[in-house]
């Protein structure tokens, strides 16, 4: 039996083309949203690699697209791996997420169109409802299933923002530029 693999619209591609930063929140986003906390207080997430990734590629794809990160949470492990990766916006603790966009919308110069937003949950609807490209994981809340234009074919946790990544490369002509080398 031939599987078809599922292509994504030509509306998505248009509004992946016009991304210049991708914000982003990370419980149920980049991690499963399951917390591990130690007896100290510590929390510990699980990260995935797909996902680890996809910052390395967007770095080397020349494009300039900046990367964000608000969550309503507050982790010491969010702070490092946002150094870590380099992450150039981020905002932990925010009940709130039109304040922090708004303060990258205006600190960086973009629109609204400018933006994608990949969320998961009731908190990421307001950003959901304006970004120019609104993307969920598969396993979101429901009622955020309306507000996205795209729902991703994984789950939290399992490689969401490299499948986002992808799909942006793509539209915007620098997929070979990143991967060319390991088709050969």
């Amino acid at each position: 039996m031939l599987v078809r693999k599922k292509t994504i619209s030509r509306g998505i591609l248009a509004r992946a083309k016009k991304i210049k930063i991708i914000v982003m929140d990370v419980d149920g986003v980049l991690t499963k949203g399951e917390l591990i906390i130690l007896d100290s207080g510590e929390e510990m997430k699980i990260w995935d690699i797909k996902d680890r990734l996809a910052y390395t590629i967007i770095r080397k794809s020349g494009l300039g697209i900046k990367l964000a990160w608000i969550t309503g949470r507050e982790s010491r492990q969010v702070t490092a791996r946002a150094k870590e990766l380099k992450i150039d916006y981020v905002y932990q603790g925010v009940a709130d997420k039109l304040k922090p966009i708004e303060e990258i919308i205006k600190k960086g110069g973009y629109r609204y169109e400018d933006v994608c937003y990949i969320g998961d949950d009731w908190l990421d609807i307001p950003i959901l409802k304006r970004a120019g490209l609104a993307v969920c994981p598969a396993d979101a809340v429901p009622d955020v299933f309306r507000y996205a234009h795209h729902r991703t074919k994984v789950e939290g946790g399992k490689g969401v923002l490299r499948e986002v990544a992808e799909i942006i490369l793509k539209s915007q002509s620098a997929f070979n530029k990143v991967f060319g080398g390991y088709a050969k």
